[in-house]
């Protein structure tokens, strides 16, 4: 599997990030806008220790990377998906090799939308974040409860099962490059996102699942980062990133919006220096 980032995970490195998904909005002109217009609101010393990444539909992803590399915006590209296999008859597809070709850093994984959409199992996702590691990118792997798993107190048992059946076999090297996002789907579009403790409870309960799938896990704790994705918003990115093991947030329908989703960077900035 790929290096990337893998100094980072010999130091213990958690650099919070803040992970923009689009979804399916925005043509490839109204992107260019977007990120230019957040790269008008952003500099690279008022970052600080946070990393931001955006999620554009495929194909808005190469006029979306022009964009960030000729105006030196300080965010970094990210996919919302691809296929577990390399290549092959797999028509409307898009590949890892692809997406690392492109200069994506980060594809987001097992999102509740496409687990509940396109019918991906646990097993599928588990071979794509596997596909994303093997060409150097970071999967960003997305766990959590329905409203109806929550009322019946299975929060716990549904998040270690998915995380057991993504993880499994992972080297504790591996999966500290793999980011774990919470979203709780009742939490998702709702305007409720779960309370921070309730975050942080998860949260910390991830980081100790997914440490222990690995033989040699015990080091991944420090370097694993973990965020929270549900009704983000300016207004709360404080309170979710002043808990200790909540390392960032997905954001959602914030982050069609220049001046909403930069005020989430600069607010998570702000918390953590």
């Amino acid at each position: 599997m790929g290096t990337a980032g893998h100094e980072e995970v010999l130091q213990g490195v958690r650099r919070p990030l803040v992970a923009g998904n689009w979804k399916m909005n925005l043509d490839h002109l109204e992107a260019v806008r977007v990120v230019s217009e957040v790269g008008l609101r952003l500099h690279g010393e008022d970052m600080g220790s946070v990393e931001a990444s955006v999620h554009p539909p495929f194909t808005d992803i190469r006029s979306v990377q022009t964009t960030l590399e000729d105006r030196t915006i300080p965010v970094a590209l990210g996919a919302q998906d691809c296929h577990q296999e390399d290549r092959g008859a797999f028509t409307g597809e898009v590949s890892a090799p692809m997406l690392a070709r492109l200069g994506v850093r980060y594809v987001i994984v097992g999102h509740s939308e496409r687990r509940r959409y396109q019918g991906e199992t646990d097993e599928l996702v588990g071979l794509k974040l596997r596909a994303v590691l093997r060409h150097g990118m970071m999967p960003i792997l997305c766990v959590g409860e329905t409203a109806a798993q929550r009322d019946a107190g299975a929060t716990s048992e549904v998040i270690s099962s998915q995380l057991k059946s993504a993880l499994d076999g992972l080297s504790g090297q591996h999966v500290a490059r793999v980011v774990i996002a919470y979203e709780p789907l009742w939490a998702i579009g709702s305007g409720t996102p779960a309370g921070s403790e309730d975050a942080q409870a998860v949260a910390r309960h991830i980081r100790q699942i997914a440490c222990a799938q690995a033989p040699d896990g015990t080091e991944c704790a420090g370097a694993l980062r973990v965020l929270y994705g549900g009704s983000v918003t300016a207004g709360n990115v404080g309170d979710l990133l002043s808990q200790p093991d909540v390392d960032g947030v997905l954001v959602g329908g914030a982050s069609l919006e220049p001046a909403s989703f930069a005020e989430i960077i600069l607010g998570a900035s702000r918390v953590v220096g």
